[in-house]
């Protein structure tokens, strides 16, 4: 028996991902390879990070696999289909049985049944996936419809769900990932070479108790469950003395959730008298004085604190369930702190006005963060903003040849549009800060005169049908 795990994201491929070049392993597909070895049950990995999908089929073909396992996600999805495709056309892999879970597959397992995997596993994977194996190879008396949290063609054709698995409650009990199964040496490098630093990926917590309608729940659902303070200081112990990273990511939607938390896991760094600088995302509600002060003494160094809009309109739309000003002020109450702050907005929410992202502009300027990012908003399968839209998209989605950040809906303006807002928001607030920190250069006038081409640009896509044809 041969268990091969694979990802089919390629980091050559996105021209974004290569600019920014801060690559992180596959964290999902190492718990997996973890607690199939604590199992028994022999599985390798092919990280496809850094590799390419002629790399990746040339594996497939040489290996034979009995079972091909892939993570699939909203970025890597056109990717797997390629992938199915290319195994289901092999006559030497034609007995590999193609096994897809991540993200993607809960609202989507249908269509990727009929595009040609053998069994999607749905929601947290690794109780369900090493049910799945045992079973297919006869190892224990369950039939194939009695293995929760699978979705299958059964023998009549029909796509068949099997019952939902509960969640693992302690998830201390699980097995540090398994990142000595890929080269996480690839990883460092293509950081420092780009950033003269490195960081190593850690989660500490599985799944969010918050509601933002545009946030998918498809795999750990409105749960949270998180790891002891001390299960964690003994992970970040083990990747100090095998990696010795120069920086660490938390990966949990909101770091700060629990203060109790936090406390005990600053206590359990100084009791094992561990230094760590690391990179959060946390919540302005679940910020305060206190926090940010342990979170600066624990080696908190940047922390990314959520907005998505300057707008409280816009962020009750949303259902966040936050105050515009908590956010302006957890953000310059970090910075005080000599944190560095990141923010995230995203732009063409349904009700966005002009008047909404010039509120947005005004929010950056006064939280003035260190780093923000945009996005142009789009609709996630399963989640309250795709119910919201999906009388109201503007055409035929074909699911098998788009990703979904191509899915688009009526907005209040052209989709070009926001293109020119993107634009707008980044160079006005550049513009502002440069001003702001008495910094005149001849990028000042540079970023004030893309700010208003842009501004022009919103002005015309707004009044002008020629330009918003295709």
């Amino acid at each position: 028996m041969k268990v091969l795990l694979t990802h089919a994201y390629f980091i050559n491929e996105d021209p974004s991902e290569m600019r920014i070049m801060k690559p992180y392993p596959p964290l999902g597909i190492l718990y997996i390879s973890a607690y199939l070895n604590e199992k028994g049950i022999e599985n390798k990995i092919f990280d496809t990070t850094f590799t390419s999908k002629a790399e990746l089929k040339k594996y497939l073909t040489d290996e034979k696999p009995d079972y091909t396992a892939i993570y699939v996600n909203l970025m890597t999805k056109l990717n797997v289909l390629e992938i199915i495709k290319f195994i289901k056309s092999k006559n030497e892999l034609a007995k590999t049985k193609i096994i897809l879970g991540g993200p993607e597959v809960r609202y989507n397992a249908k269509d990727l049944l009929c595009h040609g995997a053998d069994f999607v596993v749905i929601g947290e994977g690794e109780e369900t996936f090493y049910e799945l194996i045992t079973t297919l190879e006869g190892k224990n008396e369950k039939s194939i419809n009695n293995v929760k949290s699978i979705a299958y063609i059964d023998k009549s054709g029909e796509s068949c769900f099997t019952e939902e698995r509960a969640l693992i409650k302690n998830i201390d009990e699980l097995p540090f990932p398994n990142r000595d199964g890929i080269n996480i040496n690839d990883y460092q490098n293509a950081w420092k070479r780009k950033h003269s630093q490195d960081a190593v990926s850690v989660s500490t917590m599985r799944g969010c108790p918050y509601t933002c309608k545009w946030c998918s729940r498809a795999v750990y659902g409105l749960t949270y469950r998180r790891r002891s303070p001390e299960n964690v200081v003994e992970e970040l112990k083990l990747i100090e003395n095998q990696y010795n990273p120069d920086s660490l990511w938390f990966v949990d939607d909101v770091f700060t959730v629990s203060h109790k938390w936090l406390f005990q896991f600053n206590d359990e760094l100084k009791k094992n008298n561990l230094r760590i600088k690391y990179e959060c995302i946390t919540r302005a509600d679940r910020m305060n004085e206190e926090v940010i002060a342990v979170m600066k003494e624990s080696g908190c160094f940047r922390v990314w604190i959520g907005a998505e809009s300057g707008s409280q309109k816009i962020i009750d739309a949303m259902d966040r369930r936050v105050r515009v000003e908590q956010v302006q002020e957890m953000i310059m109450l970090a910075g005080k702190y000599g944190i560095q702050t990141g923010t995230f907005i995203m732009l063409g929410y349904p009700g966005e006005t002009e008047n909404d992202i010039e509120e947005t502009i005004n929010h950056l300027k006064i939280s003035n963060p260190d780093h923000f990012t945009i996005t142009v908003a789009y609709p996630i399968k399963g989640t309250e903003f795709f119910q919201e839209i999906e009388t109201n998209q503007e055409d035929i989605f074909k699911w098998e040849k788009k990703s979904e950040r191509e899915r688009d809906f009526n907005r209040t303006y052209p989709r070009k549009y926001y293109d020119f807002a993107v634009r707008r928001v980044v160079n006005e607030v550049k513009f502002h800060q440069e001003i702001n920190n008495k910094s005149i250069r001849p990028e000042t006038i540079i970023y004030k005169s893309k700010s208003l081409a842009a501004k022009a640009g919103m002005w015309l896509t707004r009044n002008t049908k020629w330009l918003n044809s295709d």
